[in-house]
């Protein structure tokens, strides 16, 4: 008899947010890029970014965030009363540059 738990505890882990996967929109280059221009101090930390943003968006549900390392910005996905909003912010200034709906 096979063990089904041996397959149960990964999908455990991503349903509880352990595993850490990136959004498919995003690429692994992404996320090393936003590494390497933090490093450099081109660009804020993500951890940065959100102290700045999560305050502004009471009531909603952080999602998490994506980087874009073509325009330097990271997006911040919130849910509120099951509707969806996106904030893009400057990675470098960390000013919101568009919310969208």
């Amino acid at each position: 008899m096979k063990r089904p738990y041996v397959f149960l505890a990964p999908m455990a882990l991503a349903l509880t947010g352990l595993m850490a996967v990136p959004s498919a929109g995003q690429s692994r280059s992404d996320q090393g890029e936003a590494r390497k221009e933090m490093k450099a101090g081109n660009v804020l930390s993500l951890r940065e970014i959100e102290r700045r943003v999560l305050p502004r968006m009471k009531g909603s549900q952080y999602l998490g965030p994506a980087y874009d390392s073509t325009a330097r910005a990271y997006r911040l996905k919130f849910i509120k009363d099951g509707r969806v909003t996106f904030v893009d912010v400057d990675a470098a200034t960390g000013r919101i540059i568009n919310r969208s709906r």
